[in-house]
């Protein structure tokens, strides 16, 4: 369990800048260079691959390089554990309004006593 949560953890800090969900939403229509990924940031190159090098540790993304191109590819299998979670969560909440509409629509008797 502690593995899955810092996988989660590791996951999840990555998705939570701005710049790396818009690489990984690109990616998402299909593989794609560094300089077109970087195109649409507004920092420097090196600043960019900050945000390329973080992406790939993580396994959200696996690049390689061919002459002097690097490409990126999205790797879904790595987003399974952010599916896999928010699965969990929406079992739990869906179960607490479950319960919560049957106390609403058939709440107990009152005992006379």
């Amino acid at each position: 369990m502690a593995q899955y949560s810092a996988e989660l953890d590791e996951v999840f800090l990555a998705l939570a800048d701005p710049t790396r969900r818009a690489v990984i939403r690109h990616l998402g229509r299909g593989p794609a260079s560094v300089g077109d990924l970087a195109r649409g940031a507004t920092m420097t190159l090196p600043s960019f691959m900050k945000h390329v090098r973080m992406l790939e540790s993580t396994g959200l993304i696996h690049t390689a390089k061919v002459g002097r191109v690097r490409t990126c590819k999205l790797n879904r299998e790595r987003l399974t554990v952010v599916e896999d979670w928010l699965t969990q969560q929406r079992r739990v909440w869906e179960e607490r309004t479950d319960r919560l509409e049957q106390f609403v629509t058939h709440p107990k008797e009152k005992d006379p006593t």
